[in-house]
C-alpha cells in the first residue's frame, strides 16, 4: 500500500473500507453456504439449491464490493514489464494511458451492465426468487465505486503531470 493510499481521506476512501468490511462478512457467509452445501450432499444426499444460490450471491459481493478498494491503493494485479523500463514523461503517458483505459473499461462495463440488467431485471433467480436487479446489485454498486477510484486516479496524474 503507498503511503498515499494509507493516508486517503474523504467519503470514496471510506466508502471502499466499508465495503471492504461488508465483503468480509460475505466472505465468511459465502464460505458457510458452501459448507452447508456439500453437508447436504455428501451426508445427506441432497442438493441444497438455495445455498448455491445464497453463495454466488455473497462470492458477486465479495469479488465486486473490493474492487474499489484494490484500485484506491494501487494493489490491483497489473503487469509492468514495460512501465518498470519507462521514465520522466513516457512513463508517465503509459500510465496515463493505462488508467484511462481502466476508466474506458469502466464505463463500458456500466453501459452493458445497465443493457443487461434492464432486460434481467424482468426475472428473479430460480431457487430463492430474488429479483435479478437486486442479486447483481453488489457487481452494479462495486463498478459505480470503481469507476470513481479510476476517475479519480487520472485526475491526479493528470494534476501531478509529467516528470521533466
Amino acid at each position: 500500500m503507498t503511503a498515499e493510499a494509507r493516508h486517503e481521506s474523504g467519503w470514496l476512501p471510506r466508502i471502499a473500507r466499508a465495503f471492504e468490511r461488508l465483503a468480509m462478512v460475505l466472505l465468511a457467509v459465502m464460505t458457510g453456504f458452501i459448507v452447508i452445501q456439500v453437508i447436504g450432499r455428501n451426508v445427506f444426499n441432497a442438493g441444497l439449491p438455495w445455498a448455491e444460490e445464497l453463495a454466488r450471491y455473497a462470492g458477486l459481493g465479495v469479488v465486486y464490493l473490493t474492487l474499489p478498494l484494490l484500485l484506491l491503493h494501487d494493489r490491483h494485479i497489473k503487469v509492468e514489464l514495460l512501465q518498470a523500463r519507462l521514465t520522466g514523461r513516457a512513463a508517465w503517458a503509459l500510465k496515463l494511458v493505462n488508467e484511462g483505459l481502466v476508466l474506458a473499461f469502466c464505463g463500458l462495463f456500466l453501459a452493458a451492465g445497465w443493457l443487461f440488467l434492464k432486460r434481467a431485471s424482468q426475472f428473479s433467480t430460480a431457487a430463492l426468487g430474488i429479483p435479478n436487479w437486486l442479486y447483481y446489485l453488489p457487481a452494479a454498486v462495486g463498478m459505480v465505486l470503481l469507476t470513481l477510484v479510476a476517475a479519480l486516479r487520472v485526475a491526479r496524474l493528470i494534476k501531478r503531470g509529467a516528470a521533466p
